[in-house]
Order: C-alpha cells, then sequence, then structure tokens
C-alpha cells in the first residue's frame, strides 16, 4: 500500500538514524522523496545505514554534546538552508531497579535521552523558522506515560520527553508544532539486545499486550510520518501512544 504523507522535497533531521525506528522512519521518507540526514555517533553504522537507504546523508553527531550537535548542523547547513522537520530518535534503555541505579547509569540515561533531545532541538530551531510547517517528533514511551517494572531511570527519562515536548509546544506556538510518539516494546535491535539478558522470551513479552505481540519498526514509523505530515498541521503538544492497547488496561 502506498502512502503519501505530503513531505516530499522536506529537509528531515532524524537522531539516532542508523538503527531501529529512525532507520525504518528514514527509509519511508526516502520513499517519499524527502531529503534525509541521519544522524548517530558510529560512521561504520552510518555508512551501512546509507547502503541501505540508497539516498540520503549520515552526519556524525553525539546527541549529549553541544558542541557536536552544532557541528552536525553545520555540516547539514552545507547542503540545505532550513530544516522542515526533526525527528528525536535517539536513546538508550537499560534494565535496573533503584537500589542498584548508580550515578553514571542515572547521567548517561538522561544525558542521551533528555539533554541530547534538547540540545539538538536547541541548535535546529533558528533553522526550522523558515519551513511552511516545521514541526519536531519526540520519541518517548509508553513507559514515560505510565511507567514499567525493573526499569526506572529510563522511566524517568521518558516521562521527562512526554513534558519537556507539552512545553515545547506550548513555547513555541504557533510557530512550531512539537509532539511525541510513545511506542511500547518494538522489534527494534535494542529489543534484541535487551532479550539476550533477559529472563523472558519475545512471545512472553507479546502476551503481556491486548493484541498479543509487541510492534514492528514499520507501524511506528508510519505514526511518526503522519504526525509530521502537513495533513496534521493542527496537532501540537500531543502525546500518542502506540502500545497495541497496553495503556488501555
Amino acid at each position: 500500500m502506498s502512502i503519501s504523507y505530503g513531505l516530499k522535497n522536506k529537509n528531515v533531521v532524524i537522531s539516532g538514524g542508523t538503527s531501529g525506528i529512525g532507520l525504518e522512519t528514514a527509509k519511508k521518507l526516502v520513499k517519499e522523496t524527502a531529503n534525509v540526514f541521519i544522524l548517530g555517533r558510529d560512521k561504520i553504522r552510518g555508512k551501512v545505514a546509507l547502503e541501505i537507504l540508497g539516498k540520503g546523508y549520515y552526519v556524525v553527531c553525539d546527541v549529549k554534546s553541544e558542541e557536536s550537535c552544532k557541528n552536525a548542523l553545520k555540516e547539514i547547513l552545507t547542503k540545505v538552508t532550513k530544516i522542515d522537520v526533526l525527528i528525536n530518535s535517539a536513546g538508550i534503555y537499560k534494565e535496573e531497579r533503584l537500589d542498584n541505579v548508580t550515578e553514571e547509569d542515572f547521567d548517561l540515561t538522561m544525558k542521551v535521552n533528555v539533554l541530547g533531545t534538547m540540545l539538538l532541538t536547541k541548535v535546529c530551531l533558528p533553522y526550522m523558522l523558515e519551513s511552511k510547517d516545521p514541526n519536531i517528533v519526540n520519541i518517548g514511551s509508553d513507559a514515560g506515560v505510565v511507567g514499567n517494572y525493573g526499569c526506572i531511570v529510563y522511566c524517568a527519562s521518558k516521562g521527562a520527553i512526554v513534558s519537556l515536548t507539552k512545553a515545547m509546544a506550548l513555547d513555541y506556538a504557533p510557530k512550531i508544532r512539537v509532539n511525541c510518539i510513545c511506542p511500547a516494546d518494538v522489534k527494534t535491535p535494542l529489543v534484541e539486545k535487551q532479550l539476550l539478558n533477559a529472563s523472558y522470551t519475545l512471545k512472553q513479552m507479546g502476551e503481556v499486550y491486548p493484541l498479543e505481540r509487541i510492534a514492528n519498526v514499520s507501524e511506528v514509523a508510519h505514526i511518526i510520518l503522519s504526525v509530521a505530515s502537513p495533513y496534521n498541521s493542527f496537532m501540537t503538544g500531543s502525546i500518542i501512544n502506540v502500545d497495541g492497547g497496553l495503556t488501555a488496561k
């Protein structure tokens, strides 16, 4: 099924764009003939991602460093003069109960998931104002909406993204729309890594969902593009759950 999101020729920046949800979103954008910039720390993964996409640009960026974000922006601006869509998809996950959390665990998770979203957005904002429908899509999580077992710092970081999205939507209306997608478990390399050390299987993970499975990346990427689409120009400050009915319980 072919869907047009109205993003043809739009300049789109995606952090965490070399794998998982970010890469799948980039794939759909390439089909849409958008100008896609995928950001990531690993040059090898970036090269592989570009080979998969067949089109677009890879830019080295460590989102938890403002200097790195500024350098990435400079490189992007050698190709385009404005940014239409920013998708903050970079994130890390670690399962740990509070009694085992260290300061280092907390700092790294918060810096990547929260500070990284803030820093990349901060440097991109001035170059989004010339777009006809500039908008930002933050990637949260069901864990930031209702909480979850055994991943307390991750929950806190994604809860911060939910509140950050609402605050940004108010601060930058009516010029820039800001929304947040909150997926539950998705078949990504991050989840595959999680399952290696888990006491449960993929099948057991899916059994807690009313739809009896976890999501695939294409389903989440579709929602991201739908929200970023100019067809949804009246949507801002929204927190959209993509969770197979998990938070409806």
